[in-house]
């Protein structure tokens, strides 16, 4: 029961039936009412449909747009393209030029827009600003506001199902460990130590551990352990019994500090799983999955780590793997801050291997400079050596060969591994969910997915709000970085080269990427378990698996082959990653820039006089699968435009036939195109049978007039409307 209604209900006893109208009419919503809004001209009107709980403050005009700012979005809409983006998710708002505003976005993507005034663009630099502040308190987020202006709706009204509380996925600890088939009789042990989060707040309260170690151990331990996040279990490999366990730095300082708990509790893992064998016979071998044999162990580390030799089950302990994402050099530099890393005397049957992986300052410096190489002209002349400056393909790919590091380790040797950095909260979560990815065809479904973000992201402490950007009263701009959205275009590289073997395709995960900024939704605020126990933020907000759920066919590869239970033995080289377009570049650039001043961002064939025009609506196209299959039977000529509308009407003249059957999925709305999906292909000049009808879901790949109530039902659903809309 919320608070009003408890409120109205102990009124009622003290007042009679009807009660005090001030108090008994008060709802959830009224905590939340909306502000007034200043028009700039009487006769402009809202140009969008506002969610539940929004309201738009200020509306007013753009040199060519209509601009409008409510509690919940940036709205820009000029003549044949729109642009919505969440307050949440700008990073910086500045005015260059001085009519100009330059508005860059956490996901990369960067805003200009032109007024006609320098005082007029001012005026929306400081409406701006003031909305995007940091929050003063958590109610100050929309999901909040949301939550409560849905909690009115009845079955009739629109999107009722993403608005209902306690629909958030928590833990579901018991049902995984019981998947993953750990003896909890004989062998391992939940630990209550951390009930009510009393030992250590970012953690969850159950922690999986030997079942020899007593919670006196464990207190001992913390103590040693940086923010006392403890070794714990999080995944046995189910045909081995080899074990995943994460924790953070040991705390030796330059005095060399031991702890002998410690050491007695990282060994103690290591001879549980050798007392708790997987299923798999002695010397069998795993099915795998690589895209490249020649590549297939790419982790330029010693063979000896990736041996493919089967593994044998015996009560013999297996040496421990312990895998510091850090380089030697940073592991040490911490020692002077009170840290440092396991010393293999120490620890006796353990290996200590560091990955190098850079920290959050140098990712956040190679995000904003990606950033930067995404914003300008659409055609550079050194964009592949402005691409690689950033060095963004090159932490991705240290990142995948640390999971594929910990996945062989697990899989071909039987070996356990722990994981850890500094902390335990950011490059840990990346390496461990990823190699979970890599062993478990589970996390690779939508429901298995979800379950990994709850469990080894939210429930283990990832500080969303300081890394997003997001935390009330946070002015800290270097606590700031996009972890979980490198962690996000790593798991897409994994999608690209295994698109069979994903439940979720890439609209999926462009939209989780969308939503851990908008604040449309509790899933991702604040920074630890016990911040969102302690705020109710579960019961107060929305989840977003509401609205990213298993029946949304918009979210589903139609290239899935369940039942695949194969390990993922990915190609880690930078030659062999992708800039995620889709979420860098998306489809048309958000540029409001005037026409006079578009000719600087123009491609010098698209300054010819054949494209002096500039009005894509009266270039001819035809992208409707009815219109191809009508064309390969009366043999019509067709005209389509390709991404120059000049090399297209080259090619007009020399075309032979009907061109190849081609998904774009830079050309359709982000967030809403099965873009891994591809057709039946025919070969230009070649005379064939008609390509058959695409199975159910694969017409995102047409591009039909929608609707008004589509379009309004697209904006409820998403906050998010990135694109040339040319209907």
């Amino acid at each position: 029961m919320s608070l009003t209604a408890r409120v109205s209900c102990s009124m009622l006893s003290c007042f009679g039936e009807e009660g005090p109208p001030s108090l008994e009419y008060i709802q959830a919503k009224d905590l939340f009412p909306p502000k007034e809004l200043v028009k700039e001209e009487e006769n402009l009107q809202v140009p969008f449909t506002v969610l539940q709980g929004e309201g738009v403050e200020f509306l007013g005009r753009a040199a060519d747009a209509l601009i409008a700012i409510s509690n919940y979005r940036l709205h820009i809409k000029f003549k044949d393209s729109v642009i919505n983006v969440p307050l949440r998710m700008i990073d910086s708002v500045e005015s260059r030029d001085m009519f100009q505003l330059h508005i860059a976005c956490k996901d990369s993507k960067v805003v200009r827009c032109h007024f006609s005034t320098f005082k007029q663009c001012q005026e929306w630099l400081s409406r701006l600003s003031r909305a995007t502040a940091r929050p003063a308190k958590p109610e100050d987020l929309f999901a909040f506001a949301y939550h409560a202006w849905c909690l009115g709706l009845t079955e009739e009204d629109q999107h009722t199902h993403l608005c209902q509380p306690g629909e958030h996925i928590r833990c579901r600890q018991e049902a995984e460990l019981a998947r993953m088939g750990f003896d909890l009789q004989n062998v391992w042990r939940v630990s209550h130590i951390n009930s009510n989060y009393k030992l250590c707040p970012s953690y969850p309260q159950k922690l999986l551990v030997p079942v020899w170690i007593t919670d006196k151990e464990l207190e001992n331990v913390a103590s040693f352990r940086s923010w006392k996040r403890i070794p714990v279990v999080v995944y046995r490999h189910l045909r081995n019994g080899a074990a995943i366990a994460r924790c953070s730095q040991p705390e030796i300082s330059w005095w060399g500090w031991r702890n002998a708990d410690d050491e007695y509790l990282v060994t103690s893992i290591a001879k549980a799983c050798a007392l708790d064998p997987g299923t798999r016979a002695s010397g069998a071998s795993l099915s795998t999955a690589t895209t490249d044999a020649s590549e297939a162990c790419d982790t330029d580390f010693d063979s000896s780590l990736t041996s493919c030799s089967g593994v044998e089950s015996t009560a013999a302990p297996q040496k421990l793997l312990i895998l510091d994402a850090r380089s030697y050099t940073a592991a040490v530099a911490n020692r002077a801050k009170g840290g440092g890393c396991e010393c293999e005397e120490y620890y006796p049957n353990c290996e200590v291997v560091f990955m190098g992986m850079a920290n959050i300052h140098a990712i956040r410096n190679s995000f904003q400079y990606l950033r930067a190489v995404c914003s300008q002209m659409p055609d550079p002349s050194n964009w592949l050596s402005a691409l690689e400056s950033t060095k963004w393909l090159q932490h991705l790919s240290v990142m995948l060969k640390a999971a594929v590091l910990v996945a062989n380790t697990v899989d071909r040797e039987g070996r356990p591994v722990l994981v850890h950095c500094s902390d335990g909260w950011d490059r840990t979560p990346q390496i461990v969910a990823l190699a979970k990815i890599l062993l478990d065809p589970y996390y690779r479904t939508l429901e298995g997915f979800q379950v990994l973000v709850e469990s080894d992201w939210l429930d283990f402490g990832h500080k969303f709000g300081d890394r997003c950007g997001h935390q009330e009263n946070a002015e800290d701009q270097n606590e700031q970085c996009p972890v979980f959205l490198q962690w996000l275009d790593s798991v897409h590289q994994l999608l690209k080269q295994f698109p069979c073997l994903f439940e979720f395709n890439e609209a999926f995960l462009v939209k989780l990427v969308q939503h851990t900024y908008s604040c449309l939704y509790g899933t991702f605020l604040a920074n630890n378990p016990c911040e969102r126990e302690k705020r109710n933020i579960y019961k107060r907000t929305c989840s977003v698996w509401a609205l990213l759920r298993a029946g949304n066919k918009n979210f589903h590869n139609f290239l899935y082959t369940p039942g695949s239970d194969v390990v993922l033995h990915p190609v880690c080289h930078v030659r062999a990653l992708h800039l995620w377009t889709a979420v860098y570049l998306p489809a048309s650039s958000p540029c409001t820039l005037g026409e006079e001043n578009m000719d600087l961002y123009l491609s010098p064939v698209a300054q010819s006089q054949e494209f002096s025009g500039r009005s894509l609506d009266r270039l001819p196209k035809t992208r409707s699968m009815d219109d191809l299959l009508s064309a390969c039977d009366t043999s019509s000529p067709l005209t389509r435009t390709s991404s120059d509308p000049n090399l297209n009407n080259h090619c007009q003249e020399v075309r032979v036939s009907l061109e190849p059957w081609h998904s774009n999925p830079e050309g359709a709305e982000t967030g809403f195109v099965d873009s891994g999906v591809g057709g039946p292909q025919l070969t230009v000049g070649e005379v064939g049978p008609s390509p058959p009808p695409p199975p159910p879901g694969i017409a995102a790949h047409r591009t039909l007039p929608p609707s008004p109530a589509k379009n309004q039902m697209r904006s409820l659903y998403t906050g998010f409307s990135w694109g040339i809309n040319k209907h």
